[in-house]
């Protein structure tokens, strides 16, 4: 299997404590930032099991109850009901996408999903899961969806958000949220009434999530600190987590002053500022301009 190709992710500039100030697409435009088992809701990896492979920890990537029903169900109803997938198989698939569906390619499929199995731990399989999920448009990963869709990372979702976060990868484009309500409520709606999804949370919780609105709009990713990242991804560019001295809060604080300032002085006048710890001097907040984008105050300087 392309384990190596798999491992490309976005490059990601952390605070001092972690949090996300901002990210980079990958050279294919995707924004799939790397998630693991230990940044999601472990909920909601429960919910992802009992819903796509009630037997994942049990199968060794193939399981033949899920393929048997599936083949009965193509037989009975002359068209495909179920694909009998398990998450490794899904894995398989997208880290070497197929761009027909046939036997052979199927075939290809299990065999891929086997090689996962003799060679990656359940958690690792899990991790290329959460990173490569697909989300809709350039969204891969379940820490792209969960910041797009509810400007949250996913360590802490409730109970319609990780519904909705199991449901869409299935069919992303038709689901997606932001330009289908409808149907991503729907598909939402349909995995809290699984009988082993609602065994998890509880019938009661089930069916309050589903009267939950869906969000209806994709947030930008965060985007602080543009200057100060993109220099530390020139200067590493190697680097997929680029760790700084700056605290986010202080740096979106920063960045509201600079722009008001800045609006105050006229059009072509710009704001730079920088805020370091007396004590320590590490830097807690830096702004390069008033807005980076901001072509009359020459922002990108």
């Amino acid at each position: 299997p392309p384990l190596d190709s798999a491992q490309i992710v976005s490059s990601e500039v952390l605070d001092a404590d972690g949090d996300l100030l901002r990210a980079f697409a990958t050279p294919e435009g995707r924004w799939r930032l790397k998630t693991t088992v230990a940044d999601v809701d472990p909920q909601f990896l429960r919910m992802l099991v009992a819903y796509e492979d009630r037997r994942f920890y049990d199968h060794r990537g193939i399981d033949p109850i899920a393929l048997g029903r599936a083949f009965v169900q193509l037989v009975s109803h002359g068209r495909i009901v179920s694909g009998g997938s398990t998450l490794t198989m899904q894995v398989a698939r997208l880290i070497e996408p197929r761009s027909e569906r046939s036997i052979p390619a199927k075939l290809r499929q299990m065999f891929r999903a086997f090689q996962l199995e003799r060679r990656l731990t359940k958690t690792e399989i899990l991790n290329l899961y959460l990173t490569h999920a697909p989300y809709g448009g350039n969204l891969e990963g379940v820490r792209a969806a969960s910041l797009a869709y509810f400007g949250r990372e996913p360590a802490r979702l409730d109970i319609a958000q990780a519904a909705l976060l199991v449901a869409l990868p299935q069919l992303p484009e038709k689901r997606r949220p932001d330009r289908n309500a409808d149907a991503a409520e729907k598909v939402r709606a349909r995995v809290l009434a699984r009988a082993a999804v609602a065994a998890i949370v509880g019938e009661g919780e089930a069916e309050r999530a589903a009267l939950l609105p869906v969000p209806t709009v994709r947030r930008q990713l965060p985007a602080y600190a543009a200057h100060l990242a993109e220099l530390a991804v020139r200067k590493e560019p190697a680097v997929t987590k680029h760790r700084t001295t700056l605290k986010r809060e202080v740096q979106a604080g920063l960045e509201a002053a600079a722009a008001a300032a800045a609006s105050r002085l006229g059009p072509k006048v710009s704001v730079a500022m920088v805020m370091a710890d007396i004590r320590t001097g590490a830097i807690a907040g830096e702004v390069g301009s008033a807005g980076y984008f901001d072509s009359s105050r020459a922002g990108w300087i």
